[in-house]
């Protein structure tokens, strides 16, 4: 059975040279950085160096980055620090399409006291900056606004965002969890304040994240401890991770123009032979501004649990928009939040490709979705015949939602 895997957005294969730099730091050179003894010295040096080349990649300064133990971390030191620094500012802005790292952090701080603004997506999945700027007050603390949505694709003008926020002196934090490693990032000319993202997302090892924090951006650490990375997250740092982040952030520079054509030739592809050969389907989100390697793709009619299912007896990997994997019937916040038709949003799969996906994988999984897509259909209890069409979900311009304080 031919194995392909198309969900690189959830996690990614290890990039075979990132595996090498970091087999000696998981085996004979298990110093602590942090000791002055030459055995632990040699490898505060492999740090610094990993750490340079995440600025690398980023186009900011080596000072400016830290490490954590993942990118669900690094949001929560961005939000919670920046929340907690000013006591006269309780306000925080987001999205209604955050990735549960942001949205859950940011419910919690409003269940502590803080005033929350979730801002409205239209049905492809953008923003309204008129909306972010009526949000905005003088009370406001941070704005937290993804680089790109994990679901969709779509990605947000975090220029302009950057734009309207600074006009109103908020402070500005990115996930870019999804983007890193798979378009260009300039943080020399792109002023957000602070930006987080995840060392598996591009081919390095899971647990270690990265914090991007401005020069002269004050935050109250997460984690207290020692005074390692700068003395904003305490611990012994995980050797082994941040050099393997490190190596994948460089192999990711090397690689970044064939993220942008190959990739996104071949997710054009598995497009194009699933719309041709699969009545009944759409694409969900901004086609003409997204990252080069997702697609969110409705199936109508038929629930993203069984295609997924079925892809995999075919040896296919792929993601639902839908939360039903975890065994909730409850759709994605994501595309509700866009307003997708209810007999769409339940059969919504995500393919997410890398820079290890082929052609003949491609063109497998393309040869293989339309008979598996009409099997469904007709054991399924929706029927082209005789299903009635459904109401989209409901997009309320905008939600402002206050907790009292305790």
């Amino acid at each position: 059975m031919k194995n392909v895997y198309l969900d690189n957005n959830a996690t990614t294969r290890m990039a075979d040279e990132v595996l090498a730099e970091m087999m000696p730091f998981l085996t004979d050179r298990y110093g602590n950085p942090s000791s002055m003894h030459t055995f632990g010295g040699e490898n505060r040096h492999v740090v610094d160096r990993a750490r340079q080349q995440v600025a690398e990649l980023l186009g900011c300064h080596a000072d400016e980055i830290i490490f954590t133990g993942c990118g669900t971390e690094s949001d929560n030191t961005a939000i919670r620090g920046i929340a907690y620094l000013d006591k006269k500012k309780q306000h925080i802005i987001t999205t209604r399409v955050e990735h549960p790292a942001v949205r859950t952090t940011c419910r919690q701080l409003q269940r502590e006291g803080f005033r929350l603004t979730e801002l409205p997506v239209d049905e492809k999945g953008r923003l309204n900056l008129d909306d972010l700027r009526q949000a905005l007050t003088d009370d406001t603390a941070l704005v937290s606004v993804m680089f790109a949505n994990n679901e969709t694709g779509v990605l947000f003008p975090l220029a302009q965002i950057a734009a309207v926020v600074k006009e109103r002196g908020a402070i500005l934090h990115t996930d870019a969890v999804q983007v890193v490693g798979k378009i260009p990032i300039d943080l020399s000319r792109l002023p957000v304040d602070l930006l987080s993202f995840s060392g598996h997302k591009l081919h390095g090892p899971k647990g270690v994240g990265v914090l991007y924090i401005r020069r002269g951006t004050s935050l109250l650490p997460l984690l207290l401890g020692g005074h390692q990375e700068f003395g904003k997250r305490g611990g012994t740092e995980n050797v082994a991770g941040i050099v393997g982040v490190g190596k994948a952030c460089e192999l990711a520079r090397e690689h970044l123009d064939e993220e942008n054509k190959r990739v996104g030739k071949l997710r054009d592809r598995l497009e194009q032979g699933i719309l041709k050969n699969c009545p009944d389907v759409k694409i969900n989100g901004d086609v003409n501004n997204r990252l080069p390697n997702t697609t969110n793709i409705g199936f109508e009619y038929i629930e993203g649990e069984a295609i997924l299912l079925m892809l995999d007896r075919l040896g296919i990997a792929a993601s639902s928009g839908s939360a039903c994997t975890s065994g909730s019937l409850e759709p994605s916040h994501v595309l509700r939040a866009m307003g997708i038709p209810f007999t769409s949003v339940h059969g919504a799969i995500r393919f997410s490709l890398s820079r290890y996906n082929t052609e003949q994988e491609i063109d497998y999984v393309i040869r293989e979705i339309p008979a598996l897509i009409k099997r469904l259909r007709e054991l399924s209890m929706f029927t082209l015949k005789d299903a009635s069409p459904q109401a989209p979900y409901e997009r309320k311009p905008q939600i402002t939602a206050t907790a009292k304080t305790p």
